[in-house]
């Protein structure tokens, strides 16, 4: 199956390490994740998908229209598109 693209990188808080991404298909926790940058498609990393927050809230599950927080291991930046491995 082709990876799908789940969003993209909306803001990074790099104290806490967490990803906003603006959601365009659903995904959840337990979900690998791939960090591809915008515009060349080089892959940044991949991870399993550990927490989902909205408004401090838990979720097990980010849907399309939503901006949700994940915990990243490594640093992004805005664009960079996420995509569902």
């Amino acid at each position: 199956m082709a990876d799908k693209k789940i969003g993209k990188v909306s803001h990074y808080f790099d104290k806490i390490g967490v990803a906003i991404i603006e959601v365009k298909s659903a995904f959840a926790v337990g979900d690998t994740l791939k960090f591809v940058r915008h515009g060349t498609g080089e892959e940044l990393f991949q991870q399993v998908v550990s927490s989902i927050q909205e408004e401090h809230k838990q979720l097990e599950k980010a849907k399309k229209g939503q901006g949700v927080g994940v915990k990243v291991d490594k640093k992004v930046h805005e664009g960079v598109e996420v995509y569902k491995v």
